[in-house]
């Protein structure tokens, strides 16, 4: 899984102050798409393990450009409101029929992020452009037709289910809501061929979400997704809340629909060893910022930021008689609401140099031009 490599399209490595003004965030020239990737730009197959797979050249998808989301936060009746960074400056990409998976510590803003790009949170700053389509202020009558093509897996399989609904409302609610069957007896066939294409037995639509187990209650939320015929889905730790044995059959899955459907992924988990499987590429964030974002298999071999280096040391080794070097991290994550200056990850870093990565902010930037592999770090591991 770890033996491709895509052609990336460049990203942004500029980086904004967290201390910016909004009129200065709002007044920042975002980056454009690369130059000669438009939409008839050829398309090269790649594989992925014994699947050929697919990521396009073309205009990415999805494009991020320093987008932000914070939070006002108060304390007490007349404390005063502050402010939590809950993505800072944030700018990505996801191309057609890939995966960009998405890891960090708990608490970091990955799924603020991905719910801020489908617009299910809504951005502080930045822009959000989904094939083309600056969709950062449309409204919600306007936005309507397009969530169509951006659906969520949501990572708890209980609670994301309405308990008093069978499956087959659950599923055909998103079809009579964008009108995608024309009749009742076609409603059924489709609901039916998904509930079935996810690997459930037809009688399951008559069911209700408690008579099923994790894993099946996370494949009816596939369907749901599903359902509506999306090109770009966030998949927000769809398999943390499951059991070993079934995570396997929800990825397999999830890898099986994006090669039949030519589907967009935003994987978010923190099972570092499933993100290198089922990803093209892979970013790396903390405390709100992206530190490292590169090819799957650049990232994991090379490691240039010193956190994504502590991250990937903390996957375990099968083989008994074999040990990883572990590096350890001293101190905590400091809190969004009161971030350190500069350099965000330089409290815990053991590169760190004073007088510099306390009070400047690295931008993310490539190493080697042309490698696609960027790391916002002043002393990277080379």
């Amino acid at each position: 899984m770890t033996d491709r490599e895509q052609n990336d399209e460049p990203e942004s490595g500029s980086q904004e102050p967290s201390e910016a003004s909004t009129a200065e965030l709002q007044s920042e020239t975002y980056w454009d798409p690369p130059a000669g990737a438009g939409a008839d730009a050829d398309v090269e197959p790649e594989p992925r393990g014994e699947v050929a797979r697919t990521a396009d050249k073309r205009r990415p998808l999805v494009q991020v450009e320093r987008l932000s989301k914070v939070f006002p936060v108060k304390k007490g009746l007349f404390g005063r409101t502050r402010l939590l960074r809950a993505v800072d400056n944030v700018s990505l990409y996801v191309r057609h029929a890939e995966t960009l998976g998405l890891v960090g510590e708990s608490g970091c803003g990955k799924s603020t992020l991905g719910r801020t790009l489908l617009r299910l949170i809504e951005p502080s700053f930045g822009r959000i452009v989904f094939d083309g389509e600056d969709i950062t202020s449309l409204s919600q009558s306007r936005l309507r037709p397009l969530r169509r093509r951006m659906q969520i897996i949501f990572q708890d399989p209980y609670s994301s289910l309405n308990p008093r609904m069978t499956v087959r409302a659950i599923v055909g609610e998103a079809l009579q809501i964008h009108k995608l069957a024309s009749s009742r007896s076609e409603e059924e066939a489709k609901v039916e061929a998904l509930i079935t294409r996810v690997g459930l037995r037809p009688e399951a639509m008559n069911r209700y979400p408690h008579e099923f187990s994790g894993g099946q209650r996370q494949r009816i939320g596939i369907a749901r997704a599903l359902a509506v015929e999306p090109d770009f889905i966030v998949c927000d730790e769809p398999i943390s809340a499951l059991d070993v044995s079934i995570q396997a059959q929800i990825v397999n899955l999830l890898l099986d629909l994006q090669d039949e459907y030519r589907l967009s992924y935003l994987f978010i988990s923190h099972d570092l060893k499933v993100v290198e499987y089922v990803s093209h590429r892979v970013a790396v964030m903390y405390l709100g910022r992206l530190v490292e974002v590169a090819p799957a298999k650049s990232l994991y071999e090379r490691r240039y930021h010193p956190y994504t280096r502590a991250l990937l040391s903390a996957i375990p080794v099968a083989d008994p008689s074999k040990r990883r070097l572990r590096v350890l991290l001293e101190g905590d994550v400091p809190s969004p609401i009161d971030p350190p200056s500069g350099c965000a990850f330089h409290p815990r870093c053991p590169r760190a140099e004073p007088g510099k990565c306390d009070v400047e902010t690295p931008a993310l930037q490539e190493l080697e031009p042309g490698s696609h592999h960027r790391v916002a770090c002043f002393h990277p591991h080379t």
